[in-house]
C-alpha cells in the first residue's frame, strides 16, 4: 500500500524560505515519478515540480529558479525547498506519485495515482 505524508508547511514572510518534506512508503517500483502540486480555493490543482527515478527534474514557470525539488531514496523522502517566496505561493501543497517515468506522465493531477493529505503554506507580504 502506497502512503505519502507531507510535512513542513507553515507561514513565511515574502522573500523568505520554507522546506516541505514528503515521506513515502510502498513505492517499490523503479519507475516512479514524484511531484509537488498546489491548490488554492476555487482554483484547479497545479503542478509545481516533478522528479523522475533518474533524478531529472521539471519545474513550472512560476517557481523556476526559486524552488528546488529533491529526493533521498535511502530515507524514502522527497523535498521541496522554496525560496524567495511571494504571496502568490500561498496554497495547499500536495505530494504526488505515479509508478511510471515522468516522461510518460500527464503533467496534471489526473496523471498521478497517489496523493498525500496536503500541507498549508501561507506567505504574507
Amino acid at each position: 500500500q502506497v502512503r505519502l505524508v507531507e510535512s513542513g508547511g507553515g507561514s513565511a514572510q515574502a522573500g523568505g524560505s520554507l522546506r516541505l518534506s514528503c515521506e513515502t512508503s510502498g513505492l517499490t517500483s523503479r519507475r516512479v515519478c514524484m511531484a509537488w502540486f498546489r491548490q488554492t480555493p476555487g482554483k484547479e490543482r497545479e503542478g509545481v515540480a516533478s522528479i523522475n527515478s533518474d533524478g531529472n527534474t521539471h519545474y513550472s514557470d512560476p517557481v523556476e529558479g526559486r524552488f528546488t525539488i529533491s529526493k533521498d531514496n535511502a530515507k524514502n523522502r522527497m523535498y521541496l525547498e522554496m525560496s524567495r517566496l511571494v504571496p502568490e505561493d500561498t496554497a495547499m501543497y500536495y505530494c504526488a506519485a505515479v509508478k511510471d517515468f515522468c516522461y510518460f506522465v500527464d503533467w496534471s493531477p489526473s496523471g498521478f495515482d497517489y496523493w498525500g493529505q496536503g500541507t498549508q503554506v501561507t506567505v504574507s507580504s
